[in-house]
């Protein structure tokens, strides 16, 4: 039994053959998948495939590439749309100061706002980061002091600092492909040190496909090969990590529990 944890499946990659990745998905263990939000105008086709496939959940926010689209966002806006039943997370959001497709600062208020519709919806927040974990630092210790809120690094590639700080808020730290690539040494031995009750695993797909399947397109099917991998670097069999990492899934985003866990 495994969740992944982030998906995009209402990107354009995989409108041509949402039966046959639903199936392998199936074949390999995976039991539900939560299908990040990039921008909040695409929510509409999302909850379309939560509607369809009740193992498919949905997150609603605005990725920091594309904070520029909206402008005067405000928290009360994204909360609005955290009424479906299938909207079990806000994000994913935060920052991506290595690309810079939107400024800073717009980055920086689009975020802000998104920290604070976790904190009146009581939903965890999925947040990107990279190249930028100070300021990610910052704004989510200033904004915890003020109420506290719950959420995950999703795709984790960051610093040992961000990682410490993320789990002294109770966030969890999520495992994408990335630490299967031959390079991620450093990356590896970060998660040697996440605790078991703060993983997960996830594909972030159709990009990040783990080895073996590095180079093809990525698909929840795949997330079994990162569950293999960071199974060996915790030194559990794959089959307690697969239950962990489920059961963390279901404990941070409690919405979702609240309809079990889906056969299909």
């Amino acid at each position: 039994m495994l969740v992944d944890s982030h998906c995009h499946l209402d990107f354009n990659d995989f409108e041509d053959d949402m039966e046959d990745i639903i199936s392998r998905a199936k074949e390999n263990g995976v039991t539900a998948m939560l299908n990040a939000g990039n921008n909040m105008n695409e929510l509409e086709n999302q909850l379309k495939l939560s509607e369809k496939y009740p193992f498919i959940y949905a997150a609603v926010g605005v990725h920091p590439h594309n904070a520029q689209e909206y402008p005067g966002l405000k928290a009360e806006d994204i909360v609005a749309r955290t009424e479906h039943k299938k909207v079990v997370a806000i994000g994913e959001c935060g920052l991506d100061y290595y690309y810079d497709y939107a400024p800073r600062d717009v980055q920086i208020e689009i975020f802000k706002e998104q920290i604070k519709a976790a904190q009146i919806s009581g939903l965890p927040l999925i947040i990107h980061t990279r190249d930028a974990d100070e300021d990610t630092i910052n704004l989510l210790g200033e904004a915890y002091k003020e109420k506290a809120f719950t959420g995950e690094i999703h795709c984790f590639s960051s610093s040992k600092k961000l990682a410490d700080f993320a789990l002294s808020i109770g966030f969890y730290i999520s495992a994408s492909g990335i630490i299967t690539f031959n390079k991620s040494v450093e990356l590896r031995e970060i998660f040697e040190q996440v605790p078991l009750d703060r993983l997960l695993v996830e594909t972030d797909s159709p990009f990040l496909a783990p080895v073996p399947m590095r180079g093809k397109r990525n698909e929840p099917a795949f997330v079994y090969y990162t569950a293999e991998r960071l199974a060996q670097i915790k030194d559990i069999p794959l089959e307690k990590l697969a239950q962990i990492t489920s059961d963390n899934f279901y404990k941070l985003f409690r919405k979702a529990s609240d309809k079990g866990r889906y056969e299909y």
